[in-house]
């Protein structure tokens, strides 16, 4: 596979490698991954401990938005979507934050929502706040019942360790 030569290029190739260690790390944690279009078409077909993938939602703005997972087990009573978001170096997605966040209060179905955030690019105080907002609950999340949280790569695996293998 050629290496990306633009700034977009290159930022989608991190970002694959950010969904891809969310893929592993549920692998390992015996999850299998799926695409959510072929999983709807015959949920018969697979398991109950899934990561589905590209899961599509209706946005704050009225359209149709997709998530890049959603976790299902049965064995851990768990749907929980996760949003992976990387910025490895200046640009726009950290502005995206409070996009996202509201996504996750008023327009994503599930009450557990987990964003997941890769590279050092974000702008000084973006993250943190992303943070903060999440953990306190802000803007409706408390009233709509939802439990959202952000963090980084190492802190989901940390997560993933913690609820799946006790």
């Amino acid at each position: 596979m050629p290496r990306p030569t633009t700034q977009g290029g290159f930022a989608n190739s991190s970002g694959s490698v950010l969904e891809g260690t969310i893929r592993s790390v549920m692998a390992s944690m015996g999850f299998e991954a799926v695409k959510y279009s072929d999983y709807v078409k015959h949920p018969e077909r697979y398991g109950t401990e899934l990561l589905l993938q590209n899961v599509p939602y209706r946005t704050i703005y009225g359209h149709e938005g997709k998530t890049e997972f959603l976790l299902v087990s049965s064995e851990y009573n768990l749907r929980v979507r996760i949003e992976c978001k990387w910025q490895q170096s200046s640009g726009s997605v950290d502005e995206k934050y409070p996009y996202v966040y509201l996504n996750a209060v008023e327009a994503m179905p599930e009450d557990h929502i987990l964003i997941v955030l890769g590279g050092q690019g974000a702008k000084k105080g973006a993250i943190d706040w992303l943070k903060q907002t999440a953990a306190k609950g802000r803007y409706g999340a408390v009233a709509h019942g939802k439990k959202i949280e952000a963090m980084s790569l190492d802190e989901f695996i940390a997560w993933a360790n913690r609820t799946f293998r006790g």
